[in-house]
C-alpha cells in the first residue's frame, strides 16, 4: 500500500435524529467531530413503511403494473 495517498481513518460520534449516539470510524470531519443526521433509518420513510405514495400518472410505474400486475396472483 502507497504511503500518504489515503485519507486520515479516526472515530467521530454519531448523532441519531432520536438523540441516540454511537462511535463509527469514518473519513469525514476530524477525529473527535460529531456528525449530527437530519435523517436515519429510524425516522426515514424508506424504512419505517411510513406513508408517502408514490405519484404516477401514466408514466413507467403504471405501465409495469399494467404489465406485470397479475403475476403474483
Amino acid at each position: 500500500m502507497k504511503a500518504d495517498i489515503h485519507p486520515a481513518y479516526h472515530t467521530v460520534k454519531v448523532v441519531m435524529t432520536d438523540g441516540t449516539e454511537f462511535e463509527t470510524r469514518t473519513t469525514w470531519g476530524k477525529p473527535g467531530d460529531t456528525l449530527n443526521l437530519d435523517i436515519d433509518p429510524k425516522s426515514h420513510p424508506a424504512w419505517t413503511g411510513g406513508t408517502a405514495q408514490l405519484l404516477d400518472r401514466g408514466g413507467r410505474l403504471s405501465r409495469f403494473q399494467k404489465k406485470f400486475g397479475g403475476l403474483g396472483k
